[in-house]
């Protein structure tokens, strides 16, 4: 009897240990969470300009959030003292099982909290530390959505986030080694050097962007950065059919109050955008979800997000 009991504790030890060496699904972006030092401006530019519906923050009592869609949307959290110039706190995966995923980074040494975070929505979290320091929040989303109430919103689907980088070899190691992020493009101002690296989540076409800096390597923001010059760089970005439409129905709804584009204009990935700005110089960006002309530098290697 006590052989037979042996056995099946070995036995679910075993498939526990199986378990955590799986990784669970990583389904796109959540969202971007950000600082903000003057809460009424950035509420005008969340709700009224890009149409987002504004929404109590389940997961910080302070924070508030602007859904773009059931699992995707801006959190705006209070400036923290000590903060700079950095507005970014931090970006957000989904998953369909947070605790899984914990456990998964865990049984591969990373260092992980040790239990997720259970929010009054229904929803599951943690957070972990790239190998640069960023902040990386994977999110379960609960079992019941509430379809958000945003009939003016821009657009509909979150198709990236970028922020800034150092080293991409670093990043990848915990991003595409250890997390599975697929190559989906990458690009520079010039045609000879790198200065973007998009990375689609591993089951979804949603990706994340390195923005890489040109400063001294290593972590944290260069000295030298300005607070516009970060903004750019920390980013959100809404995928729209035709950039051109986005901003024909902003410009008509007079929602071009404070700082953007002057037009939209062709990147270097050949896709539409126009960038506008939050008040605090966060840049959220409006791109077509298709290129309209050859990309540079590199060619697309996985499908494009959609609607």
């Amino acid at each position: 009897m006590h052989l037979r009991s042996a056995v099946v504790l070995s036995v679910v030890a075993v498939a526990l240990c199986a378990q955590s060496q799986t990784r669970p699904k990583i389904t796109g972006i959540s969202h971007l969470a950000v600082y903000t030092s003057d809460g009424a401006a950035t509420d005008h530019f969340y709700r009224e300009i890009v149409g987002a519906a504004k929404a109590a923050d389940p997961q910080n009592p302070q924070g508030v959030r602007y859904m773009i869609n059931a699992v995707q949307f801006v959190e705006v959290l209070p400036l923290p003292e000590g903060a700079g110039i950095n507005r970014l706190d931090h970006v957000g995966f989904n998953t369909t099982d947070a605790e899984a995923m914990r456990k998964y980074l865990s049984a591969k040494t990373w260092k992980t909290p040790p239990a997720v975070t259970k929010g009054a929505d229904g929803s599951r979290w943690f957070t972990v530390a790239d190998p640069e320091g960023n902040k990386v929040e994977f999110v379960e989303p609960p079992a019941h959505l509430k379809s958000p109430d945003e009939p003016s919103v821009i657009g509909h689907h979150i198709i990236h986030v970028g922020f800034l980088v150092h080293n991409r070899a670093t990043e990848d190691t915990f991003y595409r080694d250890l997390l599975g992020f697929r190559p989906y493009w990458y690009g520079g101002m010039q045609d000879d050097k790198v200065d973007w690296v998009s990375q689609q989540t591993p089951d979804s076409h949603d990706w994340l962007e390195y923005m890489l800096t040109s400063g001294p390597s290593g972590t944290g923001i260069p000295a030298n950065m300005t607070q516009h010059t970060l903004g750019v760089l920390d980013h959100v970005s809404i995928g729209v059919n035709s950039v051109p439409d986005a901003y024909k129905v902003l410009e008509a709804g007079n929602r071009l109050g404070g700082t953007h584009d002057k037009e939209p204009k062709i990147g270097k990935d050949g896709k539409y955008q126009f960038n506008m700005y939050d008040p605090d110089g966060i840049r959220l960006e409006l791109m077509n979800f298709h290129a309209t002309e050859k990309p540079c530098c590199s060619a697309f290697t996985a499908d494009d997000p959609a609607e």
